[in-house]
């Protein structure tokens, strides 16, 4: 029975098998990135049912005037009632805390403030549970028993780190995608707001105009606009509303552009100007900072060059010349 010959190989690894896996990978990386495309969610569907509720909020809000009522309208779970009782028993609640997650969660678009009550919990319960293990494993249970004392103590005092920060670092990560969303689409927001003044709408008007334009390439922004424009239709005073919009998001231009438009409500000053002066600044602010990027992109590229490309290079160039002398020298027979 004849033996079939082994095929060819790269440093002992047989280069038709590793084919064949890198092929599947790749197979399943297109089949993930279509059905990807495929599924694409409306992102507005639960922005606007927010934007229901908030209106009703605000419509309750102005028709009762008894403290009570407007009491009522803030929906707490018996979850958050329980953590909210347990840090305060243990005198870790603060109110100039409290009130920073809160607008940390306005910024990352968790319009619930009773979120906050659990996020400070579990900023609080977090390193306690991952010290905890982490002493068990490595000092009960000796998971690493090579590693010295310093080295253990370091990994316990990094748990207890990680578990202290790590709720927090996870809210600057979406407040900061966020940010950069709104960012992006904010000059040609501005466009639009300044079509809609000269063509006559009113300030509210604009702002839901401008919300139902950009709803679908800039679901961050047309989410704020609309609640802005939501909130200039039912609060008592409109400034409070660009307050509010300043409020939410964690970004200088946003701030101007309210800055802007109190302005413009409280002088009467023209907003079709201003907006246009804003939204060029906004639009060579991008220039430049897309810019910026263009120019860190060489030294930024070295290092994955070095790593990742020019061994693959070397694989594909020097790879069957390899392979072929490989195989001559084990043919080859001793005389």
């Amino acid at each position: 029975m004849l033996n079939n010959p082994p095929g060819p190989t790269l440093l002992g690894f047989d280069v038709i098998w590793v084919g064949t896996l890198l092929a599947f990978v790749a197979a399943a990386a297109v089949m993930l990135a279509i059905y990807a495309a495929v599924t694409v969610r409306d992102p507005m569907a639960k922005r606007v049912k927010a934007l229901n509720e908030r209106r009703e909020q605000l419509k309750a809000g102005i028709v009762s005037s008894a403290t009570k009522k407007r009491a009522s309208l803030v929906r707490k779970s018996d979850a958050t009632e329980k953590m909210r009782e347990t840090m305060s028993s243990l005198k870790v609640l603060q109110d100039s805390q409290l009130k920073q997650i809160q607008q940390k969660l306005a910024q990352g678009g968790v319009r619930k403030k009773e979120l906050a009550f659990v996020v400070l919990f579990v900023r609080m319960v977090t390193p306690i549970v991952l010290g905890l293990v982490t002493a068990l494993l490595l000092f009960v249970f000796n998971v690493a028993p090579e590693w010295s004392a310093f080295k253990k103590v370091m990994a316990f005092g990094a748990a207890l780190g990680l578990g202290y920060k790590g709720p927090e670092i996870y809210l600057s990560n979406i407040i900061g995608k966020r940010t950069a969303a709104i960012r992006k689409g904010l000059p040609d927001a501005l466009d639009l707001l300044v079509i809609c003044a000269e063509a006559g709408l009113t300030v509210d008007a604009a702002f839901n105009r401008v919300a139902r334009e950009l709803g679908r390439a800039y679901p961050e922004l047309g989410d704020e606009f609309a609640l802005t424009s939501i909130e200039l239709s039912f609060l008592t005073e409109r400034r409070h509303a660009f307050e509010n919009l300043a409020y939410r998001v964690d970004l200088d231009s946003v701030k101007g552009v309210v800055t802007t438009m109190i302005q413009t409500e409280r002088y009467g000053t023209p907003l079709a100007s201003a907006l246009r002066v804003l939204s060029a600044e906004f639009r060579n602010e991008r220039m430049m900072r897309a810019e910026e990027k263009a120019a860190r992109l060489p030294a930024i590229m070295t290092v994955p060059l070095i790593l990742f490309i020019l061994p693959v290079l070397f694989v594909v160039i020097l790879g069957p010349a390899s392979c072929q002398i490989s195989d001559s020298f084990v043919n080859v027979k001793p005389s």
